[in-house]
């Protein structure tokens, strides 16, 4: 199958090229730089080398492939909404090109605000009034209902792994170091699920070649690991003291940080035989080689 992957150097868009070339699929990947194109290039993958702005590229791209994966995303918590807007209009673009074809779709999202307080899972639906502005699942489910084959990972809040995490656990090692304390809000109960950027990728493949016949795929492999817990692996691995702080403490992050983001994968297991393989999210994050000092 020919695939094209947006995000193709990114933390998990990279896993899922290699699990694709594993596999024997061609692919095309998006990168944004010259610099990220070598690395991909010697991989045995098509480079196209743009933008998720360059609308008429992607379109293109999705044209000529078989099939389409959407990791790449643009974190610049500083200007989120943008970072939001820029997604939503390419995966739009995305939809314009496969539109009367049967080429899946598979976009990337998360956890966040599905079910605070019990395990989300894949039957839960993100309100389409939801006050967050990233709207990637929202807009792949509208896709859907006009006949586009379109689908959405759902990533753990840890999609974790060494070499390079540049996710929420190094956000939280990064302020450790800051404050020089790991610290978890009120009691630390609530939960993050975790996932092994490995496992995840395997799951995009599985998903993708079972044809994406359905809205939502849960890539978690812990279902809900204490926040507490988290920010004591943290400061054990960085020899710095665990203790509760206000949610001011954590500045923007504190919603994140404060929140339970936990979920279930019973049906994605069950429809894809995906069965999680890599290190737990704790026994990962504990390895001092895993943070970049």
């Amino acid at each position: 199958m020919r695939v094209f992957v947006t995000g193709a150097t990114g933390w998990v868009g990279s896993m899922v090229v290699d699990e694709l070339l594993g596999a024997g699929h061609q692919v095309s990947g998006l990168v944004r730089s010259k610099e990220k194109a070598a690395p991909l290039a010697a991989k045995g993958a098509k480079v196209v080398e743009a933008t998720l702005d360059d609308l008429d590229t992607l379109r293109a791209e999705a044209d000529r492939a078989e099939a389409v994966i959407h990791t790449a995303f643009n974190h610049d918590f500083s200007n989120f909404a943008a970072s939001a807007q820029q997604d939503k209009r390419a995966i739009e673009t995305f939809g314009e090109a496969l539109a009367g074809t049967d080429k899946p779709l598979l976009v990337t999202s998360g956890v966040a605000l599905l079910a605070p307080g019990r395990l989300a899972t894949e039957e839960d639906r993100l309100p389409k009034d939801a006050p967050f502005p990233r709207r990637s699942e929202v807009t792949a489910q509208d896709l859907a209902q006009r006949g586009v084959r379109a689908g959405t990972v759902r990533l753990s809040p840890s999609t974790h792994g060494l070499g390079g995490d540049q996710g929420f656990i190094a956000i939280l090692a990064r302020l450790a170091r800051e404050t020089g304390v790991s610290a978890y809000v009120g009691e630390g109960t609530n939960r993050w699920a975790g996932v092994h950027r490995s496992d995840a990728a395997r799951l995009y493949r599985l998903a993708l070649e079972e044809g994406v016949s359905h809205e939502v795929y849960h890539a978690i492999a812990d279902e809900g690991v204490p926040f507490r817990q988290i920010a004591e692996a943290i400061g054990r691995t960085l020899g710095l003291p665990v203790e509760s702080r206000e949610p001011e403490h954590f500045g923007w992050f504190a919603n994140f940080a404060g929140t339970d983001l936990a979920g279930s994968s019973t049906l994605t297991r069950e429809w894809l035989g995906w069965e999680p393989t890599g290190p737990s999210l704790l026994n990962d994050i504990s390895q001092p080689g895993y943070y970049r000092l």
